[in-house]
């Protein structure tokens, strides 16, 4: 079964734009942070704005004279006078200047920050490097300089600071840096020197049972940043084996699952621990829908669910994974849940208010609206997708609007509104063509679509994706000749791309032509991606054309138990139905309508065959 888709920086010194100037700290409101500076006092500017103090009793030290005189304070302050004005560059240098005569952090902090503004690395690492010669047990500049190292990606002079850092950190805190080590090093681009200098840092607190699961753990990520999965999955293992019940480990192993199947078992082994946190089911629910393992996915979300039920992106995910299984009444069932617990108590933890939960909301909108539509109830679609305001209107709620719109019989304004009307996130001109062509298939505009995806082919002549589309399109026309040829075209531009080959090798079976062709096509695209359920039900289709009626049943079950879809249910029905086995043929084809406007290979397959629905 194919997939139809549709759907120059400023150096220290020099002015920057206008734009970026704006962004620089205001003069008062580094003027008010000086007067507190690192303890001091103002010293002589200080006291020619106020009274003498009382003299100091005998008993009293006298006082020590600050370092902050009437010369520091201006030197700071055109430092800042310098900065407001664009010319970074002079202000990096006389902020460090002052920082190395007073010796204070936030100087030297202010130095660093002035380079960054002024995308100098090579100023950032110097101002860093003199705070640690200065400071050298201040784990706020061995933790600056490990910062601007790994962004700038310096992992030759890497080693020292970052061992310095762990080192000096207080042991209740350095499991939290080690955790933060692989984010640290991700702009690194040497692989190899990256996880050795890890490997350097973390080797002192591989044993130690207070450091040993996160030390593992965080050189185990490294690991497969560097490409090496199978190191990551023995640390892992070592890490599970001390600490059965450790959340971050078993994170990992779920991480390792695409490339090193056995860290399935050590996920598994960690979530039959008592007090495992529900997220880390949601996480491993989340792999298995990367790995379209849609069933065993939402078997593990409804466990997380029925121990924490108050988790509204578990019941979105929930909800989502239904709607993709094409069972809209229980999906909107989970988004109803979703929406119920997001206005109770927004995930904080998981979510940022403003912005973030704004988004989160909007998307369950959609998704409720995209159930109800599924179930034909296109008064419950408009009204979810109206309450979305007009200002946060993306290009995908245009596009379910234009449906609606469609289905009252105004599909020119529906295609007016996908290319016109405003979308919150600026969509390209091609994602809006392709919300058209989707838009027409919808309408079952097909001569439609194809004409516009032609059009915009010759604008385009290299755009594999375009030639994907109108192969779909050129399909439904009967155009097989011209689908066959695009379909290789798109195969010599991408040939890794699996869903080229099981596109065209179904296409093969489903015609009941070239059948080896078919089934060289199809074991490529399985090469390419393994255990994907789209090509798994091409191959059973193909077994049937063949007469291999259990074999075919064989994939179709899996198929089917894998991602449930109607196309899926179509197949297996069919493949029953022909075994003579009618009763357990009709209870599939029943699971399949469920899937309600999605679910036209059901009844087309059922009108073929002259059966009826009990």
């Amino acid at each position: 079964m194919p997939r139809l888709n549709a759907c120059p920086p400023s150096a220290p010194g020099q002015r920057p734009a206008a734009g970026h100037r704006a962004r620089q700290r205001p003069v008062a409101l580094t003027l008010s942070l000086l007067l507190g500076l690192g303890g001091l006092s103002l010293g002589a500017a200080a006291q020619s704005a106020t009274p003498p103090a009382p003299a100091a009793s005998a008993s009293e030290p006298p006082a020590v004279p600050s370092a902050l005189d009437a010369p520091m304070f201006y030197q700071l302050m055109i430092a800042e006078v310098e900065a407001n004005a664009g010319r970074l560059g002079n202000a990096y240098e006389v902020m460090l200047d002052a920082a190395r005569r007073l010796n204070d952090p936030a100087l030297y902090e202010r130095a660093v920050s002035l380079a960054v503004q002024g995308r100098s690395g090579d100023s950032a690492a110097a101002a860093a490097q003199a705070w640690r010669r200065a400071q050298p047990q201040s784990l706020d500049a061995v933790r600056t300089q490990v910062q601007i190292l790994a962004a700038t990606d310096r992992l030759n002079d890497l080693g020292e600071p970052l061992r310095s850092l762990l080192l000096l950190s207080p042991p209740e805190q350095r499991n939290a840096i080690m955790a933060g080590l692989p984010r640290f090093l991700e702009a690194a681009k040497d692989r190899p020197k990256m996880l050795q200098v890890a490997e350097e840092a973390l080797e002192p607190y591989l044993d130690a049972p207070e450091t040993r699961t996160m030390a593992r753990t965080a050189l185990g990520r490294v690991a497969l940043a560097a490409d090496q999965p199978e190191r990551a999955f023995q640390l892992a293992r070592r890490a599970l084996a001390d600490e059965p019940a450790a959340a971050a480990p078993a994170v990992l192993a779920i991480e390792l699952m695409p490339n090193v199947p056995a860290a399935e078992t050590l996920v598994q082994g960690a979530l039959a621990q008592p007090g495992m946190p529900p997220t880390l089911r949601l996480t491993y629910a989340r792999m298995l829908e990367q790995r379209q393992r849609l069933v065993e996915a939402v078997q593990q979300l409804r466990r997380a669910l029925a121990d924490q039920p108050d988790l509204p992106q578990g019941w979105m995910s929930l909800g989502a994974m239904l709607m993709d299984m094409h069972r809209p009444a229980e999906a909107t069932q989970a988004l109803q849940r979703a929406h119920e617990e997001l206005q109770r108590s927004p995930p904080a933890e998981a979510v940022p208010t403003g912005e973030g939960t704004d988004r989160l909301q909007d998307l369950l909108l959609q998704l409720l609206a995209q159930a109800a539509l599924q179930q034909g109830d296109t008064r419950a679609a408009a009204d979810w997708l109206g309450r979305i305001p007009g200002e946060r209107v993306t290009l995908a709620v245009l596009a379910r609007q234009s449906e609606l719109l469609a289905d009252q019989g105004q599909l020119a304004e529906a295609r007016r509104r996908l290319r016109e009307a405003p979308a919150a996130d600026q969509p390209e001109p091609a994602a809006r063509l392709l919300a058209e062509v989707q838009l027409l298939r919808h309408a079952n505009r097909w001569q439609d679509s194809y004409q516009l995806l032609r059009d915009a082919l010759q604008r385009d002549p290299e755009n594999s994706g375009l030639m994907y589309e109108l192969a779909m399109s050129a399909e439904r026309l009967q155009r097989y000749d011209e689908m066959e040829a695009l379909l290789r075209r798109v195969a010599a531009l991408k040939p890794d791309d699996a869903q080229t080959y099981n596109a065209l090798g179904y296409s093969l079976a489903e015609r009941n032509l070239r059948l080896d062709e078919a089934a060289s096509l199809i074991e490529r695209a399985l090469k390419l991606s393994p255990g994907d359920p789209y090509i798994t039900d091409s191959q059973g289709w193909l077994a049937y054309r063949r007469g291999q009626l259990p074999e075919a049943e064989r994939l179709l079950r899996q198929a089917w138990g894998t991602r449930p879809h109607p196309d899926v249910a179509a197949h297996l029905g069919e493949v029953l139905w022909a075994q003579g086995r009618r009763d357990e043929a009709m209870a599939i084809w029943r699971e399949g309508l469920a899937g309600g406007q999605t679910a036209d290979a059901v009844r087309q397959t059922m009108a073929r065959l002259k059966a009826t629905a009990q």
